[in-house]
């Protein structure tokens, strides 16, 4: 597994102080709520699903949102690409889309009889991958290598795709006919799944109050030059071997549970800690606390569990499972000094 840390040439300035630590911290927590309130300028009542998007952002990490259409999915990738100055491009997955129109293609140009590049869909800051279970595993798959390698690899030759990078893939629910379910190897490459949920009364009616027929734009308030420090420097907030520890045993308890035939990968485990260290960063804190781990837990491994035949027709949900194992699982004692 590749980290983006090391596609990137230039490096954070090593902290030498504990003050400059939490300067450097308080500042990333400001500029992430700057992203934050940029973005409820335009959609409202969502700010849990707002600090999501920007954290898997920040974590190097993609969405995979759940929900019905007309929650506000498009209008929530098109305001954070616009909030980091980042481009934007929208990929409506159907059956017949080709693999081709997702990563791009060699075309033989005649003029001066050498193939070019066109590339595809998938070269931009943010991706909307609208009802990806719409198109055939085939197509699904092209995705594999950029959401993880961050590049594309097309006759040979691997393109890198712009930095940042984050692909927020959505599905209907409730609606199964045409669609192909999701590989497990595609859904771990997602660091959280989530929904927006519909919005409540008061909410409502202000968002018809100020519905126009042309989408309110986003100005950027950072560039994509402050988001990729602060995707570095993230590696600053400190996570004890405890912490570590915590982790490594919430993964395992639930490889042994009884209703999971599949627990969470190694790739699931470092997932919980990059979200854990933005979960830390975006308080203006400088190390993760368990409450951080627990906080995050089910966002980010819930759908990386697998239940046994047994337990899904007994209904038993992940979240269930996931509770009972962090409920089970002690937590690190804080240290007196």
């Amino acid at each position: 597994m590749v980290d983006r840390s090391d596609l990137e040439k230039d490096e954070v300035t090593t902290t030498n102080t504990v003050e400059d630590l939490e300067l450097e911290v308080r500042t990333y927590a400001d500029r992430f709520q700057q992203l934050v309130n940029n973005v409820e300028r335009v959609i409202h009542g969502k700010t849990r699903e707002i600090r999501i998007a920007f954290l898997c952002m920040l974590a190097q990490g993609h969405l995979l949102i759940e929900d019905v259409p007309g929650t506000g999915k498009t209008s929530l990738a098109r305001a954070l690409a616009e909030s980091v100055d980042g481009t934007l491009t929208r990929i409506q997955f159907t059956p017949d889309l080709l693999p081709s129109d997702v990563t791009g293609v060699q075309i033989f140009n005649q003029s001066n009889s050498e193939f070019e590049f066109h590339p595809g869909a998938v070269f931009a800051n943010v991706v909307l991958a609208d009802e990806i279970n719409r198109a055939s595993p085939k197509t699904q798959s092209s995705l594999l290598e950029v959401m993880e390698e961050y590049q594309v690899t097309v006759d040979g030759v691997p393109r890198p795709v712009p930095n940042p990078f984050l692909v927020i893939a959505t599905q209907n629910p409730i609606e199964h006919d045409g669609t192909y379910r999701l590989p497990e190897a595609q859904l771990d490459r997602f660091l959280i799944r989530t929904g927006l949920g519909y919005l409540d009364v008061a909410t409502q009616v202000e968002v018809l109050a100020s519905a126009t027929h042309q989408p309110k734009a986003v100005k950027a308030c950072i560039d994509s030059e402050t988001v990729r420090r602060m995707i570095h420097e993230v590696e600053l907030v400190h996570a004890e071997r405890s912490v570590l520890d915590y982790i490594a045993r919430i993964a395992d308890a639930t490889r042994n549970h009884p209703n999971v035939q599949l627990g969470v990968s190694t790739r699931g485990t470092v997932a919980l800690l990059r979200s854990s260290r933005v979960r830390a960063a975006m308080q203006g804190q400088t190390f993760i606390t368990p409450d951080h781990v627990r906080d995050l837990g089910e966002p980010v491994l819930a759908h990386r569990l697998i239940l046994t035949p047994e337990a899904e027709l007994r209904r038993v949900e992940t979240s269930d499972v996931l509770a009972e194992i962090f409920d089970s699982v002690p937590p690190p004692v804080a240290r007196l000094s």
